[in-house]
């Protein structure tokens, strides 16, 4: 027989496996952060600080007791964590460097082809000459290698070493030492991870069982569709494929839409009790980073949450629905809203434009203090001296 979840099952269930069910206010040392870091799979990494870096904010909503440094000092001088790719950059458990050389391998022959074709003359030649040159010289970084000319726009004018750098990154033969200013500082995969995770080897069926399982593990539930973009990487055709082979280790559950509809999915064998086991999501209103995991999959968080949530960076401007970098709400297991706000840092302030409760969520007062509670809390994290709200931030 399936498990059936309800909607609210559903959501205390995807809210512990993310990591949000244990107490926010709590301390974390090192150690209890590289375990979250394990439990939640990976902490996606993003440029933009409007109010505070993905990766830190994520860890932030987690645990308010964490500290910059610690993410820092675990990735940079441990070197138990390490800097690839999962659906987008993320840092990652070192321990899980062995599955990635299954992804450096498919890079290698889905990259060669796409970047070779920017850079037609010598692309070889300029992955060799970079290679060379950090094996002699060191850590470097992309600006130690800028062409006299380089080529006006984004990413996909890079100068020919910058792709080389990228490619030998994304391939393996580069690991990700440290950055300054947010600029990746490269060296050589054997002087950045540790030789325990970097020599370890998995067969293909090992490595695309692993891919599945500990995604489900961290899913809670999971369509194969999901299974297959939890890590991003194996194909949606390998996690069904996998599920198929799987049966008897996995049960089928049918989940609670927020919408009333219910949805087929996958579970691993024994998860009655285990779902049973995990506790409810704190009730506290916390503010979330739009790269948070919660959300990622856009489609799972509607079905759970009835929330369509969708960063607007790069929409233009007049296609916006509310803004540029707008943070979701959530409180309890519950999405009720979310906030446009920046950290003026010249000022010494977060500044508040806008809130946007969602449908049927009352504005009332103690919901206003809890918010205007975490916003100083998160004030605070992210070096600012206090919270201002600009005129008509409540909206009409």
């Amino acid at each position: 027989m399936p498990i059936h979840l309800s909607n609210e099952d559903a959501r205390r269930i995807f809210l512990a496996r993310q990591g949000l069910s244990a107490p926010p206010g709590r301390a974390l040392s090192k150690t209890a952060l590289l375990e979250l870091i394990h439990e939640i799979g990976f902490v996606q990494v993003d440029s933009i600080a409007t109010v505070e870096r993905a990766h830190h904010h994520i860890l932030f909503a987690r645990a308010q007791g964490y500290r910059h440094e610690q993410l820092t000092r675990l990735l940079e001088k441990d070197r138990a964590l390490f800097e690839h790719w999962t659906h987008d950059a993320a840092i990652i458990p070192s321990a899980f460097f062995r599955y990635w050389k299954h992804r450096f391998a498919r890079a290698r022959s889905s990259l060669a082809e796409r970047w070779r074709s920017w850079h037609e003359n010598g692309f070889e030649a300029y992955v060799d000459h970079v290679h060379e040159r950090i094996t002699r010289e060191g850590p470097l970084m992309a600006r130690h290698f800028e062409a006299e000319k380089r080529p006006p726009g984004g990413w996909w004018n890079w100068h020919p070493e910058k792709t080389a750098l990228e490619y030998l990154w994304r391939t393996g033969a580069l690991s990700i030492a440290g950055r300054e200013g947010f600029q990746k500082v490269y060296d050589l995969t054997e002087r950045v991870i540790p030789a325990a995770d970097r020599e370890g080897e998995v067969p293909e069926d090992v490595f695309i069982d692993w891919a599945c399982t500990s995604a489900l593990e961290r899913l809670g539930f999971a369509t194969h569709g999901e299974i297959a973009a939890f890590w991003d990487l194996v194909s949606p055709e390998e996690a069904r494929a996998w599920v198929a082979a799987n049966a008897e280790r996995l049960e089928p559950v049918i989940i609670g839409c927020e919408d009333g509809r219910t949805r087929a999915s996958h579970a691993l064998a024994g998860s009655r009790a285990v779902f049973d086991a995990l506790p409810a999501a704190p009730s506290r209103l916390r503010v979330l980073s739009p790269f948070d995991p919660l959300l990622r999959d856009r489609a799972r968080a509607q079905r759970l949450f009835g929330f369509d949530y969708r960063i607007e960076v790069f929409v233009p401007a007049e296609k916006r629905v509310y803004g540029y970098y707008v943070f979701p709400i959530l409180e309890g297991d519950r999405m009720v809203g979310r906030i446009d706000m920046k950290a003026e840092r010249k000022a010494g302030v977060l500044e508040v434009r806008r809130l946007w409760l969602e449908p049927g969520v009352r504005g009332s007062a103690g919901r206003l203090a809890a918010l205007d509670a975490e916003l100083t809390r998160l004030a605070r994290f992210t070096g600012v001296e206090g919270v201002r709200y600009l005129e008509g931030w409540r909206g009409a």
